[in-house]
């Protein structure tokens, strides 16, 4: 069944193709805000009938209109009636129910609107759980009041007509007389209401005041998108997936309650929150183009950085969280999401992050009012990340109740494994996990002996980062079969899966340069390159799945940060294949890469397969068409120049990107990819 959203921050709602929700455990249909479902059925009927989409108009990422008509498809040739729903969200929710009565006299018409709300939080819904709170339902003048309570917390959903009906704690009912070729309409209007401790809304608060009309949001999204850097270009697909990547991209934004700035969500449905390892993988991608959205996040995640030992948030000193949870489970503490601190990478990623942010920008000022914390989060790598005494960063969660137990980025039960699928023991130190801590190490160096005026500092984080290098390259290499293995596990074997992860290494630099050779070949080979992209599991591992969600599928974000590792190594070839296998997927999702999709060969599907209950729009899956951009075009800043050295794929044609944002003022990139008979590039 077709899935159709609209979205404004982290308020959004997902409905069927007829516009109609239904309470469902699959897949999170419903209205949602700040990670309670605030309508959990709305059905649309027309005497006693469903109805079914003509035609939907979903272009705008706030609204949609959905053409329908009731009763069978045999019966659409001579229907005499006809509704429009149309919709938006800016904060609450609102819709317009339009009856189009196409007969030459006039007709009665029921219509009934089923409305109900179960207030479940996110992770009721993805782990099945009962409310424990009870939802009380109350009728009004043309208006339907849905309260729900569980000691202190409160929650309200409240819907509005603007035309008479019969309200019923169950919905609306419109007994309607339409005259020939006449219309009758109603507006429908939903608030959500979060009561906070002293009985008001505590979205009130908030700069925008949680509520927004269409037209704020569209023009706000375009005031956005107008000060992104100008695309033009000969491939249709980039250019379409660029404009659909900005369009996604302003509408993730949302106002983080605890300090009312604006944030980027991870991912419609399940993810739309602050998340510290998306966030900052996406800050990255998003970087060259919209530098502005990245503050905020630095600071949200600084502001939060783990200051003592909780077992039950994995917290520790200086450990960068995993993701903040606002819904009713993290208030109870049934889970451990406010915020949660179970990942091994972020800590590293915000100090990779913060000085990549100061490469382009030439901010200074929050370099250095973040020192303290960039201190913290360098210590972290060596003390409470290195579980082992080894020089490695490790993970086991504190709370084997519900922590997580994979803290990388592939972080669900069964991405760990060994090449017959066989699981290790815990703890796990993934290669891709000592990548980052390298990398964070050199970049925390250049900050401490440029911005911190402290050499000693410096010389002391290089010479780690050396000796990490050595030791990694020496311990986590094998080498009869050429490649990184997946990960050590506690015994310091090598958990050796052939997997996307060894990508990662490239980016990183921590790769040998004898060794950056063999890795390419891995990654564009027939065992993890399905055509569309790298697998996230070699397709001759024990555990491989082509529609398993870190055990085969390709994702696009994991593309774009391998196709940077190649380009670094000097693979300008395999980064232009990883491009221009992604920008041709996105031809298939209509530019929107989603979260994930299958690992089929390209030869079996001629398509890329999408991946069920992938999340899309997704903020870093949003950002990985910028990122390629950037690949692409050889940008990379370098003190006070920009370096533009571009290597587009074979047949990309011209790229132009103007009015690039940057320490160096604005500056434009052109390139032009090479034909067989040209060897020569355009700057």
């Amino acid at each position: 069944m077709t899935r159709v959203s609209i979205l404004d921050g982290n308020t959004f709602l997902v409905s069927d193709e007829r516009g109609d929700i239904e309470p469902s455990f699959d897949f999170p249909t419903g209205l949602f805000s700040f990670d309670t479902r605030f309508v959990s059925t709305w059905i649309l009927s027309l005497d006693g009938q469903r109805l079914h989409p003509l035609s939907i108009d979903d272009s705008q990422s706030y609204g949609t209109r959905f053409f329908l008509v009731p009763g069978e498809p045999t019966h659409y040739l001579d229907a005499k009636v006809s509704v429009l729903r149309s919709r938006s969200i800016g904060g609450s929710f609102g819709e317009e129910l339009t009856v189009l009565n196409h007969a030459g006299q006039e007709q009665e018409f029921n219509l009934r609107l089923d409305i109900g709300a179960d207030f479940a939080d996110v992770f009721e819904i993805k782990h099945q759980r009962q409310k424990k709170g009870r939802t009380t339902p109350g009728t009004g003048t043309n208006e339907l009041r849905l309260v729900y309570r569980r000691e202190n917390l409160h929650r309200e959903t409240v819907i509005s007509t603007s035309a008479p009906g019969d309200i019923d704690e169950g919905g609306m009912t419109f007994r309607i007389r339409v005259g020939p070729h006449g219309e009758w309409t109603t507006r429908l209007q939903v608030t959500t209401i979060i009561y906070g401790a002293r009985g008001e809304d505590i979205r009130t608060t908030l700069p925008l005041g949680g509520h927004r009309t269409a037209a704020a949001i569209q023009a706000e999204q375009n005031e956005l998108i107008e000060r992104a850097p100008k695309l033009g270009c000969d491939c249709q697909p980039l250019a379409g997936a660029y404009r659909r990547s900005l369009n996604d991209l302003a509408a993730l934004r949302y106002e983080s309650i605890a300090l009312g700035v604006r944030l980027l969500a991870a991912g419609l449905p399940w993810f739309m929150t602050l998340f510290g390892r998306d966030s900052i993988f996406t800050s990255l991608q998003v970087l060259p183009f919209l530098p502005e959205l990245v503050p905020p996040t630095i600071l949200m995640l600084a502001g939060l950085q783990g200051s003592r030992v909780d077992d039950f948030r994995d917290e520790e000193p200086g450990k960068i969280l995993h993701e903040l949870r606002y819904g009713e489970t993290a208030g109870f503490l049934e889970q451990p999401h406010s915020p949660y601190y179970g990942s091994a990478d972020s800590t590293a990623l915000f100090v990779i992050l913060l000085d990549e942010y100061e490469r382009w920008t030439g901010d200074t000022t929050l370099i250095r009012q973040l020192e303290h914390e960039t201190r913290a989060a360098l210590s972290w790598i060596d003390t409470y990340g290195d579980l082992l005494g080894t020089g490695y960063v490790w993970y086991m969660t504190r709370n084997p109740e519900t922590g997580l137990q994979n803290q990388c980025w592939k972080d669900s039960w069964n991405s760990v494994s060994y090449a017959d699928g066989r699981l290790p023991a815990f703890p796990r130190a993934t290669c891709e996990l000592q990548g980052y801590a390298y990398d964070a190490k050199l970049r925390g160096a250049r900050l401490a002996r440029t911005f911190w005026n402290d050499p000693a500092y410096a010389d002391q984080l290089e010479r780690e980062a050396a000796a990490l290098k050595e030791r990694f390259n020496r311990d986590f290499w094998i080498p009869e079969k050429e490649y990184y293995a997946l990960a050590l596990d506690p015994e310091g074997r090598h958990v050796d899966a052939l997997s996307s992860n060894i990508g990662h290494l490239l980016w990183s630099g921590i790769v040998d340069e004898s060794r950056a050779a063999a890795v390419a070949r891995h990654l564009l080979g027939p065992r993890l390159f399905s055509g569309w992209g790298v697998r996230t599991l070699a397709d001759d591992q024990g555990r491989y799945n082509p529609i398993g969600y870190h055990v085969g599928t390709v994702w696009p974000f994991d593309n774009s940060f391998i196709a940077w590792g190649l380009m670094r190594y000097g693979f300008r070839e395999e980064a232009g294949r990883i491009c221009d296998a992604m920008l041709s997927a996105s031809r298939y999702f209509e530019g929107r890469l989603p979260e994930a999709f299958a690992g089929y060969e390209r030869d079996l599907t001629d398509y890329p397969v999408q991946y069920p209950t992938a999340c899309s729009p997704q903020a870093w899956s949003s950002g990985t068409p910028l990122l390629l951009l950037r690949v692409m075009l050889g940008l990379e800043p370098q003190g006070e120049h920009l370096i533009i050295d571009p290597a587009l794929p074979e047949g990309m044609g011209r790229v132009e990107v103007l009015d690039i944002p940057g320490r160096w003022g604005r500056v434009d990139a052109l390139g032009r990819s090479r034909s067989p008979h040209d060897e020569s590039r355009g700057h």
